[in-house]
C-alpha cells in the first residue's frame, strides 16, 4: 500500500531550500517544528514549489513560489494560508495549516507550513499497481464531480472569507486578465489563443451566483485514500481560490477532462487518468453537476472554451519562465505544443455551436 502513495524525491536543482536559516526560523516562529530538516520536494507540480520536511519523526509540506515570478495573487503565500485555515473552518478536506513567514531573508520568498495528508494522487499514469478498473474509474469521476458541488456549496462567509474576491462582474474581469496575462507571456504566434480570447470577451454570460472557488481542481489536486479509493482525504493547491461564478470553476476542470475520443495531442497532455474505461464524459460530469447542485448550465459552452483558454495561458506563463531561464524543469520546454492543442481544442469548440464542444 505504501507504494502507492504519492512521493518526493530529490529537490531539482536550482530549487534548493537553505535549510540552517529555516531551521534558525522554526526555532523561534514553531518550536514544535524545530530540529534538524531533511527536504525532499513534490515533483508534479507546474506552479508554487511544494517541498517535503522530515523533522524528526514528523513529515510537514513547505509552500513557496517559484523562483523567478513576480507577486501576482496566484504566488501570494499569505493570501493562501488565509484561505486554507479559512477553509478548513468549514471543509474538512484540506490540510491543517501550520505557520506563515513573510520574513524573505528565510528563504528569499514568502512560504507556509502545512500538515502532510499522505494519499494516492492520481496522475496521468497512475501509480504502478494500482487497480483501477471500470466501475472504480465511475465512481472516482461522480465523487469528483460532486465534491466539486459541495466546495461551492461551503458558507464562505463562515469560514472569513468574504472578502477573498469581487464576485460582481467576475466573469467579465477574468476574461480580461488572462488575456493580458497571455499577452504579457507570449512568445509565439498561436493564432486559436488570440481567437479564444475575442470570442470570450464577446460571449460573456449572465453570471451563475456566487461561491467559493477551488479555481484549479482536477485528479492531481486531490489525496485519495488507498484503502478505499474513490473516497478524498484532502483537495489541495488553494492558491487561486478566489468568490465567483462557479461555473468558471466547472469550466477549468472540463477543461482538464480529456476524453479517449479526444485528438492524441490532448490526449498526450492529460493531467488524470480521464481517458480510462469507465470515465464520465464532459457532458456526463455536467449533467450530474446540474442534478447535485441544481444550476442552471445552459451557457456551459462558455465556461468549457474559458477553462481551456485560461489553461493555455498557465501553460505559457510557465514556458515563459522556462525561456526566459528562470526555471530548469525540463518538462516545460515541451509545453509550446500543449498550448497549440489547447488552442485547437478551444476554436473546434467554438465552431460547433452553442454548448461549444460540450455535448449533450
Amino acid at each position: 500500500m505504501a507504494d502507492l502513495l504519492d512521493q518526493a524525491q530529490v529537490v531539482r536543482p536550482g530549487e534548493e531550500l537553505d535549510t540552517v536559516r529555516l531551521a534558525a526560523y522554526l526555532a523561534t516562529a514553531a518550536p514544535d517544528l524545530a530540529g534538524p530538516i531533511q527536504v525532499e520536494q513534490f515533483p508534479q507540480g507546474y506552479s508554487n514549489l511544494t517541498y517535503l520536511l522530515r523533522l524528526g519523526g514528523r513529515e510537514v509540506v513547505l509552500r513557496r513560489p517559484p523562483f523567478g515570478v513576480g507577486k501576482g495573487s496566484a504566488h501570494d503565500m499569505g493570501r493562501e494560508y488565509r484561505t486554507l485555515a479559512g477553509v478548513a473552518q468549514v471543509y474538512p478536506l484540506v490540510p491543517r495549516p501550520l505557520v506563515y513567514c513573510a520574513d524573505e531573508t528565510v528563504l528569499g520568498a514568502p512560504f507556509y507550513l502545512m500538515e502532510r495528508v499522505p494519499g494516492v494522487i492520481l496522475r496521468a499514469r497512475p501509480p504502478a499497481g494500482l487497480d483501477l478498473p471500470p466501475p472504480t474509474v465511475r465512481r472516482l469521476a461522480e465523487a469528483t464531480i460532486d465534491n466539486l458541488a459541495a466546495i461551492h456549496a461551503l458558507d464562505y462567509e463562515a469560514a472569513g472569507l468574504g472578502d477573498l474576491g469581487h464576485p460582481a462582474g467576475y466573469v467579465g474581469r477574468q476574461v480580461m486578465g488572462w488575456t493580458a496575462r497571455y499577452t504579457r507571456a507570449r512568445t509565439d504566434d498561436i493564432p486559436e489563443i488570440e481567437q479564444a480570447a475575442g470570442w470570450l470577451a464577446a460571449h460573456i454570460p449572465p453570471e451563475a451566483g456566487a461561491t467559493l472557488l477551488h479555481n484549479d481542481y482536477k485528479y492531481d489536486n486531490l489525496v485519495l485514500d488507498p484503502a478505499a479509493l474513490p473516497r478524498i482525504r484532502a483537495v489541495l493547491d488553494w492558491e487561486m481560490a478566489t468568490i465567483g461564478d462557479p461555473l468558471m470553476d466547472l469550466g477549468t476542470t472540463l477543461g482538464y477532462w480529456v476524453q479517449a475520443d479526444d485528438p492524441p495531442e490532448l490526449r498526450a497532455m492529460r493531467f488524470g487518468p480521464t481517458t480510462l474505461p469507465g470515465n464520465l464524459t464532459r457532458a456526463e460530469l455536467v449533467q450530474r453537476y446540474a442534478q447535485t447542485s441544481g444550476r442552471d448550465v445552459s451557457s456551459i459552452g462558455f465556461y468549457y472554451v474559458y477553462g481551456l483558454f485560461k489553461i493555455a495561458v498557465i501553460a505559457q506563463q510557465i514556458y515563459a519562465r522556462y525561456r526566459q531561464g528562470y526555471t530548469q524543469d525540463a518538462r516545460f520546454a515541451g509545453l509550446r505544443p500543449a498550448i497549440q492543442a489547447l488552442g485547437r481544442t478551444a476554436a473546434q469548440a467554438i465552431a460547433s455551436g452553442r454548448r461549444a464542444g460540450v455535448d449533450d
